[in-house]
C-alpha cells in the first residue's frame, strides 16, 4: 500500500544511506523503523513478545544459547 508522508531532508537522506549501506530498500527500512517504534510503544504488543523469548530460552538445548538469550533479555530496555 503506497502512502505519503512528509520527512524532513536531513533525515530523509540519513535514511537513504543507512538503506544503502544495509542494501535493502528505503521503503523497508521505514516499514521495519516504524514497526520497531509501535513494538516499543504499544506495552500490550510487548509482553507476548517477551513470553515467547522467554519460552524459546527454556527450551533451547543448548546451554550457552540459554545463557545467551536470557543475559540480552535482562539488559533490553522496555
Amino acid at each position: 500500500m503506497n502512502k505519503s508522508v512528509y520527512i524532513p531532508d536531513d533525515v530523509y537522506q540519513g535514511g537513504k544511506r543507512l538503506a544503502r549501506k544495509n542494501k535493502y530498500s528505503f521503503s523497508q527500512l521505514v516499514s521495519d523503523a516504524l514497526r520497531e517504534y509501535l513494538a516499543h510503544h504499544s506495552p500490550e504488543e510487548v509482553t507476548p513478545a517477551v513470553n515467547t523469548a522467554i519460552a524459546k530460552a527454556r527450551d533451547a538445548q543448548d546451554p550457552f544459547v540459554s545463557s545467551a538469550a536470557r543475559r540480552v533479555l535482562e539488559q533490553s530496555e522496555w
